[in-house]
């Protein structure tokens, strides 16, 4: 296999990985009413994205997110063709991993809460990021903009930096779990415009009514990226360290 096909088996299954384990948390949640519920769903994006981070990050890097691709490209440390591939890649995987949930829930029949698997899906809408009436477009941008803010920085100080400690999977899958803790129950806490397309894409008719605001999960997030980027290379890390 060449590198860059094996850079982009990496990314699309570490993204299938993240939005596989995920979701399929938010689903199991709905379905039985409550388990594992928000801190489960929450650890469950953080270690299955610490897992797949660190699987790949010796080889693709690990980006795993779109927003992560381009603020490596913004700060010169990926080719745009690379850049383009990585994320086709990330949102195929993401994608792949969305209709399997799909699949998975429809034959899923009654929880012991009385849920149908096909009735999750529609109820949390196969865990796709999304906010309601009451969250405003503009705080739902900021907030995923913040988010993300705090996933590159971490991405920058744990994996980009030659500084950094061997901790990149552990410290970035768990910045994730936490800003999920906070952002969860307003946008989805999403950080990532793949995983909010996977499961987009693969919902169907459960999650048709999402697209209007779909533009959220790549703007916030690719916007956050960016800022974190920009400002880990300016203020934080020497120039002789940069790479």
């Amino acid at each position: 296999m060449n590198d860059k096909l094996r850079n982009l088996t990496c990314e699309a299954v570490g993204t299938f990985l993240l939005t596989f384990i995920g979701a399929g948390a938010i689903l199991t949640t709905t379905w039985t009413k409550g388990d594992p519920g928000l801190v489960g769903i929450a650890f469950a994006h953080g270690i299955a994205l610490a897992i797949a981070v660190s699987a790949a990050m010796n080889l693709s890097g690990g980006h795993i997110n779109p927003a992560v691709t381009v603020s490596m490209l913004a700060t010169g440390r990926i080719k745009a063709g690379d850049a383009v591939a990585y994320i086709i890649a990330q949102c195929g995987g993401a994608t792949i991993a969305g209709a399997l949930l799909n699949v998975i829930f429809k034959g899923v029949g009654a929880s012991g809460a009385g849920v149908l698997g096909a009735d999750a899906i529609t109820a949390c809408q196969l865990g796709t990021p999304n906010f309601g009436a009451a969250v405003p477009t503009g705080i739902a941008v900021l907030l995923e903009i913040l988010m993300t803010f705090v996933l590159v920085y971490t991405v920058f100080g744990t994996a980009v930096d030659g500084r950094s400690p061997r901790i990149a999977g552990f410290g970035i899958g768990l910045s994730v779990a936490i800003c999920i803790l906070l952002g969860g129950p307003i946008t989805g806490g999403a950080m990532n415009p793949a995983r909010t397309i996977g499961t987009l894409i693969g919902g169907g008719s459960a999650t048709s009514h999402l697209w209007s605001q779909h533009w959220v999960y790549w703007v916030g997030p690719i916007a956050g990226g960016l800022l974190a980027a920009f400002l880990y290379d300016a203020l934080v890390r020497p120039k002789a360290n940069k790479s």
